[in-house]
């Protein structure tokens, strides 16, 4: 296992589409693996793949509490199915977004389809943090960010602050 760089905003990766897995095999598992360090490492709750330069549909999520053990789950070509009509205000945060937080409206309940690390398929009905990180997680595959449910004024602040502090910066991931 080793800890992968994150992707910082303003990086143009975060705005891709993330590409459908179709192979399952051991380098997935490996790239699984790192997700999870680096996402323990940040530490956060939920890592999709492209916050970490692999713009493929993966994420990994784990709600456990400090005091729990570990409880890692992998969402592989996630796709949600329902939306409640029901919505929860949760605050979020990004760890490509270090540092930066707000409420969030989302429906309250989902039904995800997604596969596992091996490629089997499941149905998964989520509400509570378990919706709102999926939800989260499942816009970074499609290039989307937290940040584009709030207002244009407030997501302009942070976007204006996070390229005057790329400038200020080396880049987060290797180009090679």
């Amino acid at each position: 296992m080793s800890l992968r760089p994150l992707v910082i905003l303003p990086d143009p990766l975060l705005r891709q589409v993330s590409t459908p897995v179709e192979r399952f095999d051991a380098a997935l598992k490996r790239f699984s693996d790192d997700m999870f360090e680096t996402m323990y490492d940040a530490p956060g709750i939920g890592l999709a793949a492209i916050q970490v330069a692999e713009p493929i549909r993966m994420l990994v999520i784990d709600l456990s509490k400090e005091d729990e053990p570990n409880a890692p789950q992998i969402f592989i070509n996630p796709q949600i199915l329902t939306r409640s009509d029901e919505i929860n205000v949760h605050e979020e945060g990004c760890l490509s977004i270090p540092d930066y937080y707000a409420d969030v409206e989302r429906p309250a309940a989902i039904t995800v389809a997604y596969q596992d690390i091996e490629g089997n398929k499941h149905e998964i009905n989520a509400d509570g943090l378990l919706a709102t990180c999926l939800q989260h997680e499942i816009d970074h595959l499609d290039g989307t960010l937290f940040i584009d449910h709030i207002s244009k004024l407030k997501r302009d602040m942070v976007v204006r602050k996070f390229k005057k502090l790329a400038r200020d910066r080396p880049p987060a991931r290797m180009v090679g």
